[in-house]
């Protein structure tokens, strides 16, 4: 992502991936800004050396400024915040609130059982074929950079992992 000028906006914390992920974007001379509710900067131990670190009165407003501070999305392999982050950032796209688009880091083919999911979804008739195609799915950061650049060609926001 520093690399290619890329900032980093993201949950906030300072342990486990994300932590790690923060850290070398700010080495390498990028920027990460976290976002953070109130009650959870003890629990996910802030991270106080970010470019930006805002701290919030709730989860809702987490995603909203995380959505306000971003061009795009990627779903890193996580677990159930990851899927409500990305879920919420794809429910908004479709209600017209944001044109951002997102997509999944498929590591190791993490993410093909909800590939399939969605697969099954829209062959049933609750999303449209236009809707499934939005979700931009690939197993390196490069491509999935590569198409999320493509689809904000006038990024000039970080991308929230």
């Amino acid at each position: 992502m520093t690399a290619r000028n890329i900032d980093l906006v993201y949950g906030g914390g300072k342990l486990g991936l994300m932590g790690i992920i923060a850290d070398t974007i700010l080495e390498g001379g990028g920027k990460a800004f976290g976002v953070i509710p109130e009650t959870l900067v003890g629990i996910e131990a802030a991270h106080n050396g970010l470019s930006e670190q805002h701290i919030v009165t709730n989860m809702h407003e987490r995603k909203a400024k995380m959505t306000d501070l971003t061009d795009a999305f990627v779903a890193l392999p996580g677990g159930i915040g990851t899927l409500d982050e990305l879920f919420e950032a794809w429910t908004w796209n479709a209600l017209g609130y944001h044109a951002k688009p997102f997509a999944l880091l498929n590591i190791n083919g993490y993410w093909d059982p909800l590939v399939e999911l969605v697969e099954k979804i829209a062959a049933e008739g609750f999303m449209s074929r236009t809707r499934q195609k939005q979700l931009i799915v690939s197993d390196t950061i490069d491509d999935v950079l590569d198409q999320l650049t493509e689809a904000c060609k006038t990024a000039t926001k970080g991308i929230t992992l």
